[in-house]
């Protein structure tokens, strides 16, 4: 049966290493939340002053025709708004608890804790909910390798209380709506993928997973299951945005995250296939200036599509979708006939790696969530623990290349490979793409090779 199934005997941790990793991870991320983190750090401030002091409903402007587009001021900082709501409420809350304390919102230590403590606290959950889901399904042993290959993961630590993004916020309701979805919980399913996809627009990515895991489980009820899951997300997204519809705010909110999709870009520092595009075009135009080793040993800088274009090259943005979407229809064919869980969270984790390999437009952090994806789907299909290893490194490696520990530290050189690490980095990502799909190829077919089984062990019984 652990053939069938892909189950098998986990990396064993004992019940004092796993509490020491838990403690461990616990006290760098305490010791972490008061490092600067990166710019964006300083956009969470802003948002977070803005919302406490006009409220998260105006920070995207009110009205206007054609909508007017929100400026939000903190000090000498002056920025636009284009996270969803979720966010932004999550953001007003850290900060009105924040102005307890300091009411003039003065910029401090305590005020990048502030900023950082909801991810962090997201993370603890995260964890709690990939050990328990694990744990009930496959044991105490793959709960406890699932907690903490995310918890104790210094990939997860380098992003959420060093460098202070926001995607733990996003990954936790994520992640929750595919459980929910496969446990026939299809009202569960459609508001936590409301709020995921409200949190961060990365989100959507998963939506087809959802979709897939409400669809399959449980059997003979799927018409009504994917109704009440379409309709769970459909309220719930309703709930969430009314607030900016009664003030006539929504053609702004609108407005301020549709800009997301017009990010002028190849890759906004992923290493990424269009990273490699990015490196390639700026050394053959270089090379005039600066001689062929200069030009191909020069530090890679963000190169944007409409500049690409105004050279004679096509738009990039058509042929990166296409790739993504046959990315992503694959991986869905594969598990289309899944009600594994391991199953569908591999799925889930191939399309977002696969989004962050192949799309345009896509940042350093968007990478997250394939690594709680892949840390739940490795405790049940050991197959995929390579790729869980290799993904987490090609994430923090990305992350620090291009941002080091955050402000106030210097950042790491990157051509000490000569050919600047990133791109070399960028290489390896594609090719850790391409075995990803292998490895995921194999769990899809042993969870066909399950179900093929129970369809006969089902035919069986009724002979007798």
């Amino acid at each position: 049966m652990a053939v069938l199934t892909g189950t098998a005997r986990c990396t064993d941790i004992s019940s004092t290493r796993f509490r020491a990793l838990l403690l461990a991870g616990l006290v760098v991320r305490l010791l972490a939340l008061p490092l600067a983190g990166t710019e964006d750090v300083l956009v969470w401030k802003t948002w977070s002053y803005g919302a406490v002091s006009i409220g998260p409903t105006h920070l995207y402007g009110v009205g206007g025709i054609p909508p007017e587009r929100g400026v939000v001021t903190w000090g000498t900082r002056h920025t636009t708004v284009d996270y969803p709501p979720v966010a932004l409420y999550e953001l007003t809350l850290a900060g009105t608890v924040y102005r307890w304390f300091s009411p003039e919102f003065q910029d401090s230590r305590w005020l990048t804790v502030a900023m950082k403590l909801p991810a962090v606290l997201a993370e603890g959950l995260l964890a709690l909910l990939l050990w328990r889901v694990v744990r009930r399904r496959h044991g105490e042993r793959a709960g406890r390798f699932a907690a903490s290959a995310f918890w104790a993961n210094p990939a997860m630590i380098l992003a959420g209380s060093i460098l202070g993004y926001l995607d733990p916020l996003m990954a936790l309701p994520a992640i929750g709506a595919i459980v929910a979805a496969v446990e026939g919980r299809p009202i569960v399913a459609g508001a936590l993928l409301a709020i995921a996809c409200l949190t961060k627009a990365q989100a959507v990515f998963i939506t087809p997973v959802v979709a897939l895991a409400v669809w399959n489980a449980p059997a003979g009820r799927r018409a009504v299951n994917a109704t009440v899951a379409a309709i769970a997300t459909a309220l719930t997204s309703a709930v969430l945005v009314l607030p900016f519809v009664a003030i006539g705010a929504w053609r702004n909110l609108v407005q301020g995250v549709g800009s997301l999709l017009r990010h002028d870009m190849l890759s906004a520092d992923a290493a990424n296939l269009w990273w490699i595009v990015t490196y390639a075009l700026r050394a053959i135009y270089a090379v005039g200036d600066l001689g062929t080793w200069g030009a191909w040993t020069m530090k890679v800088r963000i190169l944007g599509i409409t500049q690409i274009m105004k050279l004679g090259y096509p738009n990039a943005r058509p042929i990166a979708t296409s790739m993504v979407l046959a990315a992503a229809a694959w991986a869905l064919w594969r598990a289309r006939r899944a009600t594994d869980l391991s199953v569908l969270l591999a799925s889930a984790a191939f399309i977002v790696h696969a989004y962050f390999v192949l799309g345009v437009q896509v940042h350093e952090n968007h990478l997250y969530l394939a690594v709680p994806l892949l840390a739940a789907a490795a405790a049940a299909r050991p197959s995929l623990g390579p790729v869980l290893v290799a993904t987490s490194a090609v994430f923090a490696l990305n992350l620090y290349l291009f941002f080091g520990l955050g402000r106030g530290f210097p950042l790491p050189p990157r051509n000490f490979t000569i050919v600047d690490a990133t791109v070399l980095l960028s290489v390896a990502n594609v090719a850790l793409l391409a075995w990803h799909a292998r490895r995921y190829s194999v769990a899809g077919r042993l969870e066909e090779a399950a179900n093929e089984a129970a369809v006969h062990l089902d035919r069986g019984s009724g002979d007798v």
